[in-house]
């Protein structure tokens, strides 16, 4: 058993890191053709083009971790099984459950690995892409929640912010501060407002408004201190899409939602996105079991290995579809982001069952 573990976690690991090189060379070609149009751009050349491909790839890994396991795992069975392999070690008294047993252990390592991609490596590479591209064109994120910017609320204070740069430094920063009764206390307006440390921030070119019982006071200052749980990490949304953010900053932003009694769907979605997506890695596994079973009449290497393809896809692209109506329809977000992987392992049950019965 051991001797065959150690052989099939070759073959699969080969395959599997065969279908990534095939895989990561066409959507890093994609992205090359798409940012060709960007390219002339400010400081925006051949080289940062280049740079920026390289960048994104890891959130492609993470985002291709499954289908590129169930292709791999399908080409190495099947390969092992037209040269009758998988056919003499069935013969010779391994089960079916030990099988999957087998491609459990094998598989694990690849969830750490997609886990450790989803959370240390991509984010953080993601950013530094987006970061790369709007310093080289020297531009700077306009936020279009809404036209006059986003909104953001922190206990009795609303902030809306017009524009914020690659460092996260913020642009056109107007604070509204009401007082226990709801009513308007202050408006601080700044025309650049940068992070100092834990909950402070540096506002710069600021020009405040004081309402009382008196009537309304002003006052201009070159620089002032504001306190806000507002951070960095929770504007980093701005910069890069929930998706591609790590599961702890996206509970960070949550928390920070629903604190201030906002809309969390997305986030949550793709909060427990992060923490199930890993664990797909062994229902696809499980699924390209059943595809050694069959005759090669079925269909053939050729044949299994595009149904392969087409149940990797189909993974990839109907989960986010299932995850976006989710979001729009306020499902539970655990639900909204584990159906499709559910509905996968169900798939490959039945198929398991099935080919038991023949």
């Amino acid at each position: 058993m051991r001797l065959l573990t150690r052989y099939l976690r070759r073959e699969i690991y080969a395959s599997v890191a065969l279908v990534f090189a095939a895989l990561i060379m066409l959507f890093a070609l994609l992205d090359l053709v798409n940012e060709l149009n960007s390219m002339g751009r400010g400081d925006y050349r051949l080289g940062y083009v280049l740079l920026f491909v390289t960048l994104t790839i890891p959130g492609h890994i993470y985002e291709l971790f499954p289908v590129a396991v169930l292709i791999g795992t399908i080409f190495a069975l099947v390969q092992m099984a037209a040269s009758s392999e998988l056919t003499v070690y069935r013969s010779s008294g391994v089960s079916l459950k030990q099988m999957i047993v087998m491609l459990v252990k094998i598989g694990l390592p690849l969830v750490v690995l997609c886990f450790l991609f989803g959370e240390v490596i991509a984010p953080p590479s993601e950013r530094m892409a987006q970061e790369l591209r709007m310093k080289a064109q020297n531009l700077k994120v306009s936020v279009k929640e809404f036209r006059s910017g986003v909104w953001a609320k922190d206990e009795r204070s609303f902030i809306n912010v017009r524009s914020m740069l690659p460092d996260t430094s913020l642009l056109d920063v107007s604070i509204y501060e009401f007082d226990a009764t709801y009513h308007l206390r202050s408006i601080t307006s700044a025309e650049h407002a940068s992070y100092l440390d834990e909950d402070r921030w540096q506002l710069d070119g600021v020009r405040q408004t004081l309402f009382s019982k008196q009537g309304a006071t002003t006052d201009n200052r070159p620089r002032a201190e504001w306190h806000t749980s507002l951070n960095p990490d929770i504007l980093s949304v701005l910069l890069v899409v929930p998706e591609q953010m790590s599961a702890w900053n996206l509970y960070q932003y949550t928390m920070h939602l629903r604190e201030n009694h906002q809309k969390t769907s997305r986030y949550e979605i793709a909060m427990w996105n992060k923490l199930v997506y890993p664990l797909a890695v062994l229902v696809m596994m499980l699924l390209a079991l059943p595809f050694s079973a069959y005759q090669r009449r079925e269909g053939g290497i050729s044949g299994k290995i595009f149904m392969g393809i087409v149940l990797g896809l189909s993974f990839h692209f109907v989960g986010r579809l299932f995850a976006n109506v989710g979001a729009l329809n306020d499902w539970s977000p655990l639900l909204s982001a584990t159906a499709m992987s559910w509905l996968f392992l169900a798939l490959a049950m039945g198929m398991l069952w099935r080919t038991e019965r023949r």
